[in-house]
């Protein structure tokens, strides 16, 4: 019975093409909407996770905004160091020196700092080697530059071939000791050419950086983030004078949670809206299939007269409603994929469908299918016959 079901439905939505196409048209659009902009939603959420984990969201940054005259040195940081809920701490500052380009000079932009700046942010090498300590307590005149530096200043094809070469950094001679991979480039992007060097380096390089005015903490883990945080806001207050305005602590850990909360309310918003567009949808679909009960009253009544039950009849309107919704469904799943294909064709983003908001648009449809549909197959099952087979229409 519900194969025969199914072959009539088929059959009374292809008989009304145009009229089933614009009963569909709800479904389809609430389907393209739902699934579309959830989709794109998961997508950027992910490529920024991933953009903030590549920075590492197990860190704390600390900026000095008022050093109240007692500015924080390398030997603060062994201090920082030393506390008992943090793993490393690396001192960050920028600058920038002029490289020679053949007979060109272009702009580079630095960032002294020590060895353990690798591990706290993630940073990942192409060739050679990170900063070691030596180099920072020597002021040895090395550094590790990005692939933009090595491909057009060094002209190097291989990133290996740059080690060993020399950089001139404000006419001053630079060892080359490593490269990072191109996609893990995490300095400023104010500049094509970066490099790290170390930071007793660029306190003799450059004219501003005298104090460490910045630095990067890494917590011993997840779980003790926000104690590591905690000490150090506490040490920084007894060192200036308890002036919580005198620095900004960011805990990048915070920040990640924070994001992944709104981009979760941010898709359910969205998806609750396109899901307004599925209900408007079903109730299209529940006028239409009223009106088709009402064109097939006498059908109804010669089924009726035949044997056929309240029950086959209902379901064979529910069939058919359901049928609708699918058909619809199936139509806006494969318009949200050449919408996602064309995005990606004509822009620089990179989005998916969402495997699981395709399951749940397609449920949903069925969903409204049942639902909706409903009420007009109890009035077609509930038709008296006698006055089905007198309807006149």
């Amino acid at each position: 019975m519900i194969k025969s079901s199914f072959k009539m439905a088929f059959a009374s939505v292809a008989s009304n093409k145009l009229r089933s196409f614009l009963t569909m048209l709800g479904i389809i659009i609430g389907v393209v909407a739902l699934v579309v902009l959830v989709s794109i939603t998961t997508s950027a959420t992910s490529t920024i996770t991933d953009t903030i984990s590549s920075i590492s969201t197990n860190s704390i940054s600390v900026t000095i905004t008022d050093d109240k005259d007692k500015p924080l040195t390398l030997l603060d940081m062994d201090d920082i160091a030393a506390l008992d809920d943090v793993a490393a701490v690396a001192p960050s500052a920028s600058s920038t020196a002029n490289v020679r380009d053949g007979s060109d000079t272009e702009t580079m932009q630095l960032t002294g700092t020590t060895a353990d700046y690798q591990s706290i942010n993630g940073i990942e090498l192409a060739s050679g080697r990170f900063l070691k300590t030596a180099d920072v307590d020597n002021h040895t005149n090395v550094a590790v530059i990005n692939a933009d530096t090595a491909i057009d200043i060094l002209n190097c094809y291989n990133t290996s071939q740059a080690i060993g070469q020399t950089i001139s950094l404000n006419g001053i001679p630079y060892t080359v000791i490593g490269v990072v991979k191109q996609s893990d480039t995490t300095i400023s992007t104010g500049s094509t050419y970066q490099a790290y060097i170390p930071f007793t380096s660029l306190m003799r390089l450059s004219t501003t950086v005298r104090d460490v005015n910045s630095f990067v903490v890494s917590p011993k883990s997840d779980a003790v983030s926000d104690q590591a945080q905690q000490e150090i806001n506490e040490y920084l207050l007894a060192r200036f004078s308890n002036d919580s305005d005198a620095f900004t602590v960011i805990n990048m850990k915070v920040i990640a949670d924070t994001l992944s909360t709104v981009t979760d309310v941010m898709a359910l918003m969205l998806g609750g809206i396109a899901a307004i567009s599925l209900l408007v949808g079903g109730i299209g679909i529940m006028n239409i299939m009223l009106v088709s009960v009402t064109e097939r009253t006498k059908e109804i009544g010669i089924r009726k007269a035949i044997g056929a039950t309240e029950g086959s009849i209902m379901l064979q309107f529910l069939i058919e409603s359901l049928v609708i919704c699918l058909i619809g469904a199936a139509i806006g799943l494969g318009i949200s994929g050449i919408i996602i294909a064309a995005i990606n064709a004509f822009t620089d983003y990179s989005f998916a469908l969402d495997a699981r908001v395709c399951v749940i648009a397609s449920i949903f449809s069925i969903g409204i299918g049942l639902i909706f549909g409903l009420y007009p197959a109890r009035k077609a099952a509930r038709k008296d016959p006698i006055e089905a087979l007198h309807y006149a229409g």
